[in-house]
């Protein structure tokens, strides 16, 4: 039923929001340059990797010596704008249509985080990836990982059709006011440096 209730609401999104994303696509690739698309490889369902797709957020602003910048420098206006109203997430419905990602679930993060977990932070990779989820409506970036990962691990044990649709719906919420969108001191969320070494997972 919940890939059901993903494939039919991503197709309806993708449709109606077909003219918003096509003027997107000419503004991100105006203000920020090409490509338009962010692709990156992350885990998925069983910690499978998949391409996630996003709109570009920064620039390639590299300093003399030939290297990207910090994302706080990368980070234009109208790339923040992007990501304070999560309008760089839509192209992930993409993703849902495929089935890499479910439009509720723990956030796909990063394939180099894999091998940092410890065996309960490794259950997030239990339930598809989702654009929105559980530890999103509950403070998004502005959350610890270590409290993230165990609302993560939570909605794993927890989650119900009634659950998602509550989720989807605080979401709305979250990104009308804007709330949670980066860590403190922080452009967007600081780097997972992984559990003591002995207490990941072999």
């Amino acid at each position: 039923m919940k890939r059901l209730f993903d494939f039919l609401l991503a197709t309806l999104a993708l449709v109606l929001l077909a003219i918003p994303l096509l003027v997107l696509i000419c503004l991100v690739r105006r203000k920020l340059g090409s490509p338009v698309f962010f692709r990156q490889m992350r885990p998925g369902l069983g910690g499978k990797p998949f391409e996630m797709l996003k709109f570009r957020t920064m620039s390639n602003m590299r300093g003399s010596d030939g290297q990207l910048r910090s994302d706080a420098e990368r980070l234009m206006p109208f790339g923040r704008f992007l990501r304070s109203t999560s309008l760089d997430e839509l192209p992930e419905l993409w993703n849902v249509l495929k089935g890499d990602m479910s439009l509720v679930g723990p956030r796909p993060l990063l394939m180099d985080y894999l091998h940092l977990y410890t065996q309960e932070q490794a259950r997030r990779h239990e339930v598809r990836p989702g654009i929105t989820g559980w530890a999103q409506i509950n403070g998004r970036n502005a959350l610890s990982w270590d409290e993230k990962f165990v609302l993560d691990t939570w909605y794993v044990d927890h989650r119900t059709f009634w659950l998602d649709l509550k989720i989807l719906a605080l979401t709305v919420k979250k990104v009308l006011v804007r709330d949670g969108i980066s860590a403190a001191g922080e452009a967007t969320m600081t780097r997972f440096t992984g559990a003591p070494a002995n207490e990941r997972k072999e």
